[in-house]
């Protein structure tokens, strides 16, 4: 049985940082693309970062681009979500899910597994 568990998340002033964490049990992680999103209060989930199973290749939001980082762990299989320069529209809850494939690994509907969320808080 595939699970996710993230840790990490608390309050951060803005411009401040904060690292995510990530742990897969029941999955080897490079074998699967892992990706992490946000939902905020109202609004729809909607995709940070993710990082391909083969080459390492990730991918970024726009919204949060320069400013964050997800890099796989290995010593805990799974991944960090390294954030860097933090703002209040930062604050949310974050995810962490998994797919077979890099494609599509940044689209809600197409992700296999999720964690049950971190929670982050960014206090201007």
């Amino acid at each position: 049985q595939v699970r996710l568990a993230e840790s990490g998340g608390g309050s951060v002033q803005t411009g401040g940082s904060l690292r995510l964490s990530c742990e897969a049990s029941g999955v080897a992680t490079r074998s699967v693309c892992m990706a992490w999103f946000r939902q905020a209060p109202g609004k729809e989930r909607e995709a940070v970062a993710a990082i391909s199973p083969t080459s390492g290749a990730t991918w970024y939001a726009d919204s949060v681009k320069g400013r964050v980082s997800i890099s796989r762990v290995d010593a805990q299989n799974g991944v960090s979500l390294q954030m860097y320069n933090v703002k209040p529209d930062d604050t949310a809850m974050y995810y962490c899910a998994i797919k077979d494939t890099y494609t599509n690994c940044a689209i809600v509907a197409k992700m296999q597994y999720w964690g049950q969320g971190t929670q982050v808080t960014v206090s201007s």
